[in-house]
């Protein structure tokens, strides 16, 4: 491949890009970053650029908001303009985002090869719209980029032939230990008077958790009132401020920040006793971390956090989180274990393997 063409739509796209065009750069294969402009927060998009050292995209499609229906439709056509002005012999995705597979779509119907970076990961739950994202990028896509063996088994199970799976680790990881001495101490971290290992980070934001107000309050109250009384630092996500403001908890040791940058946020998760999410995300980075680490989900497409790393999946019955906090809270909690070949090398092996195709 002499040329290929970096697809990076949501935040944590570029998380996964980052490592990648950093391992291109030390290679003669040309590329191209595209940006279509998913999440259309200017701040939150350049402060990634920023921090992760990764260069300007060359073109930025705008394709922020809309319903799921009206942004696949408003990426596929803006790409496909793109690609037919700028041809590419590979399109690179990564992850589960509508840009994922709306491009995916577009450069197949244009008879360009697509390489997917995070392939067969699945939670089988077909009302996440990442799953349906995941199950048509992976039914087109050529060159498959896994993290772990489990993902190269599902796609095996939907006929993917073993020499298109290429077991490489995890970009996400790679990011995370190339900027582990980088972390940045956020300014709430000393405003608050944190201590190391003595507090809580809290992310929430699926709609499953947070959508209905009698839900949240149920869950918030539960965790604080099991959290024996250390700060809980919850950095909101936008999604989750709107509807905050209509639950009124309140309490002394929840604190309420504004979304951290990378480095920031894992800076706090490194130090912290234990981290309380609904994200995918995270529980790779804590599992890598050694921090335990409660998943409030009924279900997930990463099991190697919970069968191997320090991740447990809770559910999101609020009345799952006292056995848990109990559990934590004795020394009991899980050590866990790194998997297999999340360490720090995965886009070095991807780029190698493209610049062979």
């Amino acid at each position: 491949m002499n040329h290929i063409t970096l697809i990076a739509g949501a935040r944590p796209n570029f998380m996964k890009i980052a490592p990648i065009i950093h391992a291109l750069q030390q290679t003669n294969v040309r590329y191209r970053l595209v940006h279509t402009g998913q999440h259309y927060d200017r701040a939150m998009s350049q402060t990634f650029f920023d921090e992760l050292n990764i260069p300007q995209p060359d073109v930025n499609l705008a394709c922020g908001g809309g319903t799921q229906a009206e942004q696949t439709a408003a990426i596929m056509v803006a790409f496909e303009k793109d690609l037919m002005a700028n041809p590419t012999d590979l399109v690179v995705v990564v992850g589960d985002v509508t840009s994922t597979m709306a491009c995916t779509i577009v450069a197949k119907k244009m008879n360009v090869k697509v390489a997917h970076v995070e392939a067969g990961i699945r939670s089988f739950d077909m009302t996440m719209p990442e799953e349906i994202n995941r199950m048509v990028t992976d039914s087109l896509t050529d060159y498959f980029f896994t993290t772990t063996r489990w993902a190269g088994d599902n796609l095996r199970k939907i006929g993917v032939s073993d020499e298109k799976i290429h077991f490489v680790g995890n970009v996400m990881i790679d990011t995370l230990l190339a900027n582990r001495k980088r972390f940045i101490k956020p300014s709430i971290y000393d405003d608050l008077n944190l201590m190391e290992k003595q507090f809580l980070v809290l992310t929430l934001h699926r709609p499953a958790n947070v959508d209905e107000t009698t839900h949240l309050k149920a869950l918030m109250m539960e965790i604080i009132d099991n959290s024996n009384g250390l700060p809980i630092v919850f950095p909101m996500h936008p999604r989750t401020a709107k509807l905050f403001v209509d639950v009124g908890i309140k309490a002394p040791n929840l604190h309420i920040v504004e979304p951290l940058g990378y480095l920031e946020f894992n800076y706090l998760v490194e130090r912290a006793f234990a981290v309380i999410t609904d994200s995918g995300g995270i529980t790779e980075e804590t599992t890598v971390m050694g921090v335990p680490c409660m998943t409030l989900r009924d279900n997930t497409e990463r099991p190697e956090t919970c069968e191997i790393g320090t991740n447990e999946l809770i559910g999101t019955n609020p009345k799952a989180i006292a056995p848990a906090m109990q559990l934590l809270f004795s020394g009991r909690w899980k050590k866990g274990r790194i998997p297999e070949l999340w360490d720090g090398n995965a886009a070095k092996r991807i780029v190698k393997i493209i610049a062979k195709l």
